[in-house]
């Protein structure tokens, strides 16, 4: 409104300022621009278009652990804003729970595994499961193992798999389903010198870091993409798998991935 008046009526800037209750400093001042801007920008944009589940916080940690950049989260965040790239909050159900045991955190690697399943159909409606290990230390996600049917000699193959090239586990932590429970899977972990972990019934926040690892499956790949034979699904798993543990950050190992942190 100042710089208006003096463009039109030709008064003085000092007069204009006086009048409209601010300072000549104010008056002259004239952002900075820095074309850092346009180019936070720019991969912010790209990051959340690729990876449109995540939030500020994976976003910033990507930019500052996986690329190296060193912009302050403030400038970070306040373009990310500009933009308009927050995510929905959905707001929470307020509902009355029984504690459940408190979940032990790991404090080394391999000590606890845990498994879980999940379910998803293909394009022609047939259903499929995915068999879901990682070790609770880092987040590490360790194998997907996709197919129509999963059973006890299924997630024992898969298992084996992971002990040729890894040490192996202390506890697995798992819920009580069929393929756990089964004479196979608990002969076969008292051979391995592994104690089974069952998680109570009814109470899946005790396998919780599966639970939320499930959650990112589902957000990032597998609710966005209808795959039309298990191979492409198959396929699919084991590359994102790659580029889970190598470069999506994770808030649980301070903004980096599960094999960059210490």
């Amino acid at each position: 409104m100042a710089q208006q008046a003096v463009a039109q009526h030709a008064i003085s800037i000092r007069l204009a300022c006086k009048a409209f209750g601010i300072s000549e400093t104010c008056y002259r001042y004239q952002a900075k621009l820095s074309d850092d801007n346009a180019l936070i920008a720019e991969q912010l944009i790209e990051l959340t278009e690729e990876n449109s589940d995540w939030g500020f916080g994976l976003c910033f940690s990507y930019l500052r652990h996986v690329e190296s950049c060193c912009w302050n989260h403030k400038r970070v965040y306040r373009i990310y804003c500009e933009l308009a790239l927050n995510l929905r909050i959905k707001p929470r159900r307020r509902l009355k729970r029984h504690a459940p045991e408190p979940l032990k955190e790991p404090i080394r690697e391999n000590q606890v595994w845990s498994l879980d399943f999940m379910h998803d159909q293909l394009s022609d409606g047939r259903k499929f499961r995915l068999l879901n290990v990682i070790d609770d230390y880092r987040r590490e996600g360790l194998a997907i193992e996709a197919g129509f049917s999963l059973p006890t000699i299924r997630v024992i193959r898969t298992l084996n798999q992971l002990l040729e090239w890894r040490e192996k586990p202390l506890v697995i932590r798992c819920y009580n389903g069929p393929e756990f429970i089964s004479h196979e899977f608990v002969r076969w972990a008292t051979e391995h010198g592994i104690r089974i972990e069952y998680i109570q019934p009814g109470k899946p926040q005790q396998n919780a870091y599966i639970e939320r690892y499930n959650r990112t499956i589902r957000y990032s790949w597998l609710s966005k993409h209808l795959f039309d034979t298990l191979d492409e699904v198959q396929d699919y798993a084991t590359n994102w798998l790659w580029h889970y543990n190598h470069e999506r950050p994770h808030q649980a190992n301070k903004g980096r991935p599960p094999l960059m942190a210490a």
